[in-house]
């Protein structure tokens, strides 16, 4: 029966000689030497195969297990003019000390979202190092896509609380993360995009700054407004009037309808017959409620048109509804659809939202509250974009 050492497969070594492997409590040593072959000198170009002398070199590798340690007896050559060079070795990168597999699993780790100290204790670094291959990573947008979306977070990084995430939603890929989310350095960074004028449609919340940067810069797209920051305002107004008209009633009264305002924001199609006596006691009780109620489900049902040319006399006429029964509470909503009309009217002829900015952003939270916050922009920003590649 052969025995065969299947060691230089193990380690995926198969280039190199293995001349001894030590394997102890805590590390995996492995010592490596390469074949000797002919070089060519650096300064004459003459090609020469005589040693000068070793040197014993420990690199740290992709860990099999335990940390691993690569000990390479590295040849230094000497030519015929004099200059002496050390070999080359295709698996380490000059002046590192960590095998080019160890740098990309390094640089892979990043994807996800840990801490870059988490990452560096695995694999048998520094956080500092692990930080400085990570740099190596370059991310910048060489132009912007047909769909554009944005929208801001609070990353307390670079100096400035909220920062501004640029993305793709139709392909579902983050663009760009900038420093902050003031006017004109957004309209700044738009301006050096020669294919800004490719873009067709612009995204964004009920932000007036980003409607403002969408009409200074492209000028050929079509403003959406993201349906759930739209829909959010007729929420608001309903709870508004829940709160008021709860302030008026007694200790039982307010707790009972504090606990059920689950039920308002319930769809309708999918409350049981007993949440349904439930709200009827709540509208007997606040005749008020039961009118915002309404409002809030006839806006739905707006919001549910086919198209914007459907769309716009339904939503001209939910306003002046809304209008001609004087709730102090739905002012900011109609004022908020008066000036944002046709943006609302755009967002029924398409499928995009600010949805996958929102996902981007949940996974942002995360990657701040693992890493404790990072107030080096730069780091965020290659974090975010490189974790939601």
């Amino acid at each position: 029966m052969l025995n065969k050492d299947y060691t230089a497969k193990v380690l995926d070594l198969e280039d190199v000689i293995i001349t001894n492997v030590e394997n102890n409590c805590e590390e995996l040593r492995a010592y490596i030497e390469l074949p000797r072959k002919e070089h060519t000198c650096p300064v004459c170009g003459a090609v020469t195969d005589h040693v000068h002398d070793y040197r014993m070199q420990a690199i740290k590798d992709v860990p099999l297990a335990k940390k691993t340690v690569l000990y390479l007896r590295k040849r230094r050559y000497r030519c015929t003019c004099g200059k002496r060079f050390f070999e080359n070795v295709p698996f380490l990168p000059r002046y590192y000390r960590a095998t080019s597999r160890l740098v990309a699993k390094i640089i892979l780790a990043f994807g996800k979202t840990v801490s870059a100290k988490e990452i560096a204790d695995y694999f048998n670094v520094s956080g500092a190092t692990a930080m400085r291959y990570f740099k190596c990573v370059s991310n910048k947008p060489e132009a912007l896509p047909e769909v554009l979306s944005i929208d801001e977070f609070k990353g307390n990084s670079g100096g400035q609380k909220y920062n501004s995430i640029v993305a793709d939603p139709k392909n579902r890929k983050v663009v760009d993360i900038l420093p902050n989310r003031y006017e004109n350095d957004l309209i700044k960074y738009f301006s050096q995009f020669e294919s800004r004028k490719d873009v067709k449609y612009f995204v964004c919340d009920m932000n007036p700054h980003f409607r403002q940067v969408a009409k200074t810069c492209f000028k050929n797209a079509k403003i959406v407004a993201d349906r759930y920051h739209v829909i959010r305002q007729v929420y608001w107004a309903m709870e508004r009037v829940r709160k008021n008209e709860q302030s008026k009633l007694s200790t039982r009264f307010r707790k009972y309808f504090k606990r059920s305002k689950s039920l308002l924001m319930k769809p309708m199609e999918k409350l049981t017959d007993e949440e349904i006596d439930r709200l009827a006691l709540m509208f007997e009780i606040a005749p008020r409620l039961a009118d915002a109620y309404r409002l809030k489900n006839e806006f739905l049902s707006v919001m549910r048109s086919e198209s914007s040319q459907e769309g716009r006399h339904k939503l001209a006429d939910w306003l002046l509804s809304a209008e001609a029964m004087n709730m102090p509470e739905f002012q900011d909503c109609t004022k908020a659809y008066h000036n944002w009309f046709s943006e609302i009217l755009n967002s029924m002829d398409v499928p995009w939202s600010n949805g996958f900015i929102e996902g981007c952003n949940n996974k942002t939270k995360v990657l701040k509250r693992v890493c404790f916050g990072m107030r080096n922009f730069q780091n965020f920003r290659n974090r975010i974009l490189f974790a939601n590649a």
